[in-house]
């Protein structure tokens, strides 16, 4: 149930004085009378929330069948006003629910898209992080091979009887021995076994060498 308040602003004619003053007793009763006749023959045939958005309609609608009626009375109707639809205390309840609900599923849905948008940014930033770092590692190794060639070629140069050979060995020999030094600085309590021996730098030339020569058959 919906509970309707309506204003009406009402006058006498000015030249219908006899009509208003005989004919009607009670001009306030009759007035509810047409009223609640209005509103019961429209406001029953709406949606809730189409009556709370025709509100005027409603307001119109009552206005003309007033001044139709009362006009036999001598009694202009200046304006109606529908103030308030006040529905059922359990109508108030579910309608507070469905808006919650609502709210509560575009809220859920402004959050998935937000989350989306985080997520894709964070995969860009991580394939962007990726490729820096590859494009550092490739310079980095770039830098490591030239820098090889470089001492290759000057050591074979100004030492007589050495060979690329000789030189490999030698710095694999530098690289070994700079590399057991780092770990025994750190000293992080990390305890790695590694073969060691004075053949164990040739051993890990050629096991490189084997690995780099299989990788090359297979590709």
């Amino acid at each position: 149930f919906v509970k309707v308040v309506v204003a009406v602003q009402y006058r006498v004619m000015e030249d219908k004085v006899p009509s208003a003053y005989y004919k009607l007793t009670d001009n306030r009763r009759q007035i509810m009378s047409y009223v609640f006749d209005v509103i019961r023959g429209s406001v029953p045939r709406m949606e809730l929330d189409e009556a709370f958005a025709s509100k005027d309609h409603i307001a119109n609608a009552v206005k003309d069948q007033l001044s139709i009626s009362m006009a036999e009375y001598g009694y202009e109707i200046v304006a109606t006003l529908v103030v308030d639809l006040d529905p059922n205390n359990n109508v108030k309840a579910a309608m507070n629910e469905i808006n919650a609900s609502m709210r509560m599923r575009e809220a859920a849905s402004y959050k998935a898209d937000a989350e989306k948008i985080l997520q894709v940014k964070a995969a860009e930033a991580d394939g962007e992080s990726k490729y820096l770092s590859g494009m550092g590692v490739a310079k980095q190794r770039q830098a490591i091979v030239e820098g090889l060639r470089d001492s290759v070629s000057s050591f074979s140069t100004e030492v007589d009887g050495a060979g690329p050979q000789d030189v490999m060995d030698l710095l694999l020999v530098t690289q070994y021995f700079d590399m057991l030094r780092d770990m025994a600085a750190r000293g992080n309590g990390n305890t790695i076994f590694l073969p060691h021996g004075p053949n164990s730098v040739s051993k890990l030339r050629d096991e490189l060498k084997s690995g780099f020569m299989s990788g090359l058959k297979s590709s």
